[in-house]
């Protein structure tokens, strides 16, 4: 697939221009020990900032880079369909993708909570025991990422964690693989569900796979019924923010509960969570983006008056002749 040799290629250049950047910022000698540096970031004053730009860079021209190309110089972005990616759209959907995310949070938790306590038949005991420890290393890793010293440090952070996945993973699987999913299939549902599968294998979290992918389900169908890709966008940099934001308030000792945790909240809290979820779900619903309709076909025609335009003429009445006369029959409407 194309998509992934652009992605593949996006990701090299952006580690190459990373190390660049670890050259520039910290030195050639940390240069050289950049891998012992992405190994064990916390044996280094380099680390934290060697990881940021090892993970930022890549990120945006790899997914972002490669679906933008994808997007801008082939078919995709002259067949109908790409011009649901950038629809006009009203403020109202920003709030209220924003809104959806943060109201979905109590709900969410149950689900969070299940998948993390999810144990798998014992024949497949050594393949969960496998996935729960890189599960438990990636999560040492996050936790060193998400300790905001400063608060420098926390909006360099917004930058890596949330602005970055959200502008390079949305054009990456609602901006293209949603919508060639959706062409495949035939049914722009099947590309939702999927393409929010695929986005949240790619994590590669089992013990997280079912809350990314309903968190990618509602991004694509943002996507689909605002007809415009910077709603979903918004969406995605909310939820991210919202966790980071968590956390820096956390280590400042502003809030006082683990926002790192698994832990399911309340159950009424979480159905109330649910019911506003869905209601907010319907309402956007009820105003999603109607498919422009097809262009009317012109004829061009060149004449010894200059060149003739013509269009088709509408649908006329049908004249069926019965036994009471002629029976005239509006044409169907849609």
């Amino acid at each position: 697939m194309l998509l992934v040799l652009l992605v593949v290629g996006g990701m090299c250049l952006g580690l190459f221009i990373a190390m660049a950047g670890v050259g520039v910022l910290y030195g050639t000698g940390v240069l050289m020990q950049v891998t012992d540096v992405m190994a064990r970031p916390q044996n280094h004053p380099e680390g934290w900032g060697v990881l940021m730009l090892m993970q930022g860079i890549p990120l945006l021209l790899g997914f972002g880079g490669g679906a933008w190309a994808l997007l801008t110089f082939t078919s995709l972005r002259r067949d109908a369909a790409s011009r649901l990616a950038w629809r006009p759209f009203s403020a109202t959907w920003l709030l209220a993708a924003i809104g959806l995310i943060i109201i979905s949070v109590p709900a969410m938790s149950i689900l969070i909570a299940w998948n993390a306590g999810l144990h798998l038949p014992p024949f497949l005991y050594s393949w969960e025991k496998a996935a729960r420890l890189y599960e438990d290393q990636a999560q040492t890793l996050t936790t060193f990422l998400t300790r905001f010293s400063s608060f420098e440090r926390f909006l360099v952070a917004v930058v890596v964690v949330a602005i970055i996945p959200a502008i390079a993973e949305e054009l990456t699987f609602r901006g293209v693989v949603l919508r060639q999913l959706s062409r495949w299939t035939n049914s722009v549902h099947w590309g939702v569900w999927l393409s929010a599968a695929v986005f949240s294998a790619i994590h590669v979290q089992f013990f997280g796979f079912f809350p990314r992918m309903i968190l990618g389900v509602m991004l694509g169908y943002l996507f689909v019924w605002s007809g415009n890709i910077a709603v979903s966008m918004a969406a995605h940099f909310a939820q991210n923010f919202a966790q980071l934001l968590l956390l820096y308030l956390q280590q400042r000792g502003t809030i006082q509960f683990d926002a790192d945790a698994n832990e399911a909240l309340p159950w009424p809290l979480a159905l109330v969570s649910l019911l506003l979820t869905a209601g907010l779900l319907y309402w956007l619903y009820q105003r999603r983006a109607e498919l422009a309709a097809p262009p009317v076909a012109e004829a061009h025609t060149l004449t010894s008056h200059g060149v003739e335009v013509r269009r088709p003429a509408p649908p006329v009445a049908g004249h069926t002749l019965t036994s009471h006369g002629i029976d005239s029959a509006e044409p169907p409407r849609a």
